[in-house]
């Protein structure tokens, strides 16, 4: 996870065979001609030694960690690499909300539970959003990634695509070890330095990691307990509302004001209940106050959740990517004892039906972000405003309909 979700990885790259993700596309080739070569290195990284020693890291962590750093160029050249995360909300979540990470969640649940209990009562963060979280981010601890951590923060901090946020992140890293919560050698991750169970990046480390086993330590690899009431902490510091749900799978009839359906835009339950939005087991949302979002991660005629203030302010927060985001609020219902999802009947659009969508909406001058297949916030809004404007039901989700019609040019 991370304190900074425009440049949070998804770390599925350590999880063999899985899938990698990110959130930030590939620099243009002249970005790159113009950031400084492997030659500057030594330089850039002995004043970046002085820094760190009158930020108050002691000269003993500092020489630890750095001396002998070199410039790593698989950093920079899987920094550039990173394509875009264009999975659909279906296929995304069938493949890591899968019957072996549900039955390893619930062993989990069952095994920590004690562990469980006391956080919960501490932080007011359920035992099932934390193991889901734990079971997508590295699988339960089993694949945290094994790339030197110190020297990939070190190579991007002086990089030019991000320096000053990775000289942050690598700073805290040093401080974290000045701590004592690591040894130099357990500092190792994925590309961009994320850290533990969790994968915490350094500043959130050093600011939300606690010693739960009372050992002295923030130990965020190996120690459970460690891992579970720092995430919840984290979690917590988001806002978490204690007792309060998070997502919830529901039924939307045929005919809504569709352009209602948005993760940005909050109705009390009242409206949902009103149109006729009723939960799984048949019964209506209650008619009350509660903010909601309507969310439809597939569009009308996929799956449908209410999404409350603990999803907005916390899992968007965790990872903006709405289709992580929706898997991790998922996988934790379904730990929590929800049934299986309903699919409903979504209309397939490939990853290149979606570019070209994005090309002709950029055409009309709307701006969908980047062409890259990937349906987020700003091609949903536009998709929007087309399907009024065309008179198609406005759930912000591509469909045939629309795309003949904008390829037509009326």
């Amino acid at each position: 996870m991370s304190t900074h979700p425009l440049t949070r990885v998804i770390r599925f790259s350590v999880l063999a065979g899985l899938c990698a993700a990110v959130l930030f596309g590939s620099a243009s080739s002249a970005l790159a001609q113009k950031c400084p070569g492997p030659a500057g290195f030594n330089k850039w990284l002995q004043g970046f030694k002085q820094q760190a020693i009158a930020a108050g890291v002691s000269p003993q962590t500092v020489a630890t960690a750095l001396n002998g750093v070199t410039y790593d160029p698989r950093v920079v050249a899987k920094d550039r690499a990173q394509g875009v995360f264009a999975q659909d909300y279906l296929t995304f979540t069938n493949r890591m909300v899968n019957k072996n990470r549900l039955a390893s969640g619930r062993a989990r649940l069952q095994k920590y539970a004690p562990v469980f209990k006391r956080i919960e009562q501490q932080y007011g963060v359920p035992g099932p959003v934390l193991v889901a979280y734990w079971g997508l981010e590295t699988d339960f601890g089993a694949f945290m990634g094994n790339m030197d951590s110190i020297r990939s923060l070190a190579t991007l901090s002086y990089d030019c695509r991000r320096p000053e946020e990775f000289r942050e992140q690598l700073l805290d890293a040093l401080k974290v070890l000045d701590r004592g919560d690591l040894h130099r050698s357990q500092m190792r991750g994925p590309t961009h330095g994320e850290v533990g169970q969790f994968q915490f990046q350094p500043s959130t480390y050093y600011n939300f990691a606690v010693d739960y086993d009372g050992d002295g330590r923030r130990d965020l690899v190996k120690s459970v307990p460690d891992s579970l009431a720092s995430a919840a902490n984290y979690i917590a510091s988001k806002g978490w509302q204690a007792g309060q749900p998070w997502l919830e799978e529901v039924i939307v009839p045929q005919n809504l004001p569709w352009d209602q359906a948005d993760v940005t835009i909050q109705r009390p339950r009242l409206f949902w209940s009103k149109y006729g939005v009723k939960y799984r087991n048949g019964q209506p949302v209650p008619a009350d106050a509660t903010p909601a979002s309507l969310l439809l991660p597939m569009g009308r005629n996929g799956p449908a959740f209410l999404a409350y203030p603990n999803f907005i302010n916390v899992y968007l927060d965790w990872n903006n990517s709405l289709v992580y985001s929706t898997a991790a609020g998922y996988f934790a219902t379904r730990l929590a004892g929800a049934p299986p999802l309903r699919t409903g009947n979504p209309e397939p659009f490939s990853g290149e039906e979606s570019k070209q969508l994005q090309r002709l909406l950029v055409q009309r001058g709307y701006d969908v972000g980047k062409v890259d297949g990937v349906i987020g916030a700003a091609t949903r809004d536009s998709i929007r405003a087309m399907q009024l404007q065309y008179g198609l039901p406005a759930d912000g989700y591509p469909s045939h309909a629309l795309l003949r019609k904008l390829q037509a040019g009326g």
